[in-house]
């Protein structure tokens, strides 16, 4: 126990001091309304948007006083009547922080929850084909190539560290929303798929292989 407690303290660390102050800017963002509040989400079609969208995202303090007004007004946004989604990146809002909530539909009640300087540390071989779309690249969907399971570790917004397996369609947002930490479309994906073969091993729930070329 107290080795848990000692390493748990240790990565806290850690975080802290890796991550960068919030900006004017991103405070001014996030503060402009209250935690039930929605804000804009970005769209790739608009230069100054795709630029935020296809950046690279930096850890955010554990500590950060406005971390928790940025987690609520993210579940507004996503859980907008007009537009919902199932997971939502802070880049998506304006600000590029390692910072996602998902859906988790693995879970009893389907729930909502926040993970803060998420980052997946395994993928499986296995993979699964299924369609996606983005709340930030209107009207487009398109079938992506997923690892079907993955390990994630992560901080929940109490400033605790997990590390956990995922499997099927909820590891299949997580990969989507870390994609947008990174500053990766599931447009750029489908791309990237196009230059890969891979084997279907079962057509009735559209599981793959990847083709690896044998060493001569």
């Amino acid at each position: 126990m107290k080795k848990t407690v000692l390493t748990s303290l240790f990565l806290m660390l850690v975080v802290s001091v890796e991550a960068q102050k919030l900006s004017e800017t991103e405070r001014s963002i996030i503060s402009s309304g209250g935690k039930k509040d929605m804000m804009r989400v970005l769209q790739v079609t608009d230069p100054a948007d795709a630029k935020i969208l296809k950046g690279a995202s930096v850890d955010i303090g554990l500590k950060e006083e406005l971390l928790p007004l940025l987690l609520d007004r993210m579940l507004a946004t996503v859980n907008d009547p007009a537009n919902t989604g199932v997971g939502i990146a802070a880049p998506q809002i304006g600000i590029n922080r390692n910072v996602i909530l998902v859906q988790r539909f693995d879970k009893p009640g389907e729930p909502f929850e926040a993970y803060i300087n998420p980052k997946i540390k395994w993928r499986s071989a296995l993979l699964r084909k299924g369609t996606e779309g983005c709340l930030s690249i209107a009207d487009i969907r398109g079938d992506v190539l997923r690892h079907y399971t993955v390990e994630l570790a992560y901080y929940d917004r109490n400033g605790q560290h997990h590390e956990e397996i995922i499997e099927g369609f909820t590891a299949v947002i997580f990969q989507h929303e870390t994609d947008h930490l990174m500053g990766i479309l599931f447009t750029d994906r489908l791309e990237q798929q196009k230059e890969i073969e891979y084997s279907l091993i079962n057509g009735e729930v559209n599981l793959y292989l990847e083709n690896r070329l044998k060493r001569q």
